[in-house]
C-alpha cells in the first residue's frame, strides 16, 4: 500500500535530485523509496553481520588492530607530536 509522505527539503537539492531522477528514467518517488529500503535493510541485517558482504578495497586497509573503546585518539596524536619533536 503506498502512503503519501510530505518532505522539506532544500530547493536546489529537490531541484538536482529531480534532473538525476529523469537521466534515470525514474521517478524520484521511486528512488528515494529504494534508498529508504536499503536503509532499512541494511540495519535489519546489523544483527546478522555474517551476511554483510565487505568490499575488497575495505578488507585491503584493515589492520587487524583493535583499538581500545576509551582511547582519547587527540591525546594520543598530542603525545606522539611532543614526543617527535622534543
Amino acid at each position: 500500500m503506498d502512503t503519501k509522505l510530505t518532505l522539506k527539503l532544500n530547493k536546489e537539492v529537490i531541484d538536482r535530485a529531480k534532473e538525476y531522477a529523469s537521466t534515470q528514467k525514474q521517478s524520484l518517488s521511486r528512488i528515494i523509496e529504494s534508498y529508504l529500503q536499503s536503509l532499512v535493510s541494511i540495519r535489519g541485517q546489523e544483527t546478522d553481520k555474517d551476511n554483510i558482504e565487505i568490499s575488497a578495497s575495505a578488507k585491503s586497509i584493515s589492520t587487524g588492530v583493535h583499538l581500545p573503546v576509551d582511547l582519547d585518539s587527540k591525546k594520543e596524536y598530542s603525545d606522539y607530536l611532543s614526543e617527535k619533536y622534543k
